[in-house]
């Protein structure tokens, strides 16, 4: 069992960056393809990015790209999302997910984080 505990969220305006920050309690977090979501107040949760535990590819959203970037640090079991220009749409409960080897990104995750409030202000 692995637990996830994300922090960083809080209130911003557009335009404004936040960094989340994703502990996790496993020895071997190196093995583990790690991605964070997002829920939006009515909708679904949706994959904003990851981070592969073989070659260290990331991947994101087409809504993200060129603003928020993934990265890990191995040694102290975290994975971040830098968060740049930032827009109201981005509002949401931002998760923290692992999955155990995984080659996917963007689906089959195992665990969860209990997520952090993200509010951007226009």
């Amino acid at each position: 069992q692995v637990q996830l505990v994300e922090s960083g969220g809080g209130l911003v305006q557009a335009g404004g960056s936040l960094r989340l920050s994703c502990a996790a309690s496993t020895r071997t977090f190196s093995s583990y393809t790690m991605g964070w979501f997002r829920q939006a107040p009515g909708k679904e949760r949706r994959f904003v990015a990851a981070i592969r535990w073989s070659d260290g590819n990331t991947y994101y959203a087409d809504s993200v790209k060129g603003r928020f970037t993934i990265s890990r640090d191995n040694a102290k079991n975290t994975v971040y999302l830098q968060m740049n220009s930032l827009k109201p749409e981005d509002t949401a409960v931002y998760y923290c997910a692992a999955r155990f080897r995984s080659p996917l990104v963007d689906s089959g995750y195992d665990y969860w984080g209990q997520g952090t409030q993200v509010t951007v202000s226009s």
